[in-house]
């Protein structure tokens, strides 16, 4: 069973059949419209996993960051501080396989991978930071250094 979607007149907001304003122009032979690679199942933007939702939150002890990645195992997440102060979550789902019985009628749960990168400030310690997995939900807590008070040195004034 072919997944490759049929040009409708209906509109359908799960449809894969995406409007490609450059389709027909004269472009070289390299050149293949968008909705030819979401077909032909080339990684694109617009068809590889979903970019995962990320809120970040500073609180005064650290930064907390917490990103919904429903269906994926820890294993298939990366958590990782890059360049020192770069913290990056990766992960990848995988497309299942299909099976040859039955009959889909829909398929839109999407497959491929996500990177999600957030520069870090000064007072992160970056090497104490701590991830955690709970009902599609990866808590990254990033601990912060204390604020460091100024030093205040009293000056006699004479006169």
């Amino acid at each position: 069973m072919s997944l490759i979607p049929r040009r409708s007149n209906v509109f359908d907001p799960f449809s894969l059949d995406v409007w490609d304003p450059f389709e027909g122009w004269p472009f070289n032979s390299n050149f293949r419209s968008l909705s030819d690679q979401i077909r032909s199942g080339l990684p694109t933007e617009t068809s590889s996993f979903v970019q995962a939702r990320v809120d970040w939150k500073e609180t005064p002890n650290s930064h907390v960051f917490k990103a919904d990645v429903p269906g994926l195992k820890k294993e298939e997440l990366k958590v990782e501080v890059e360049d020192g102060r770069v913290l990056q979550i990766s992960g990848q789902r995988n497309r299942e396989l299909e099976e040859k019985t039955g009959t889909w009628h829909r398929v839109e749960r999407s497959s491929g991978s996500f990177l999600r990168r957030f520069r870090l400030p000064e007072d992160a310690k970056v090497d104490q930071v701590k991830a955690a997995m709970e009902d599609g939900v990866l808590t990254v807590t990033v601990p912060k250094e204390a604020a460091k008070k100024p030093d205040v040195k009293s000056i006699q004034i004479s006169g």
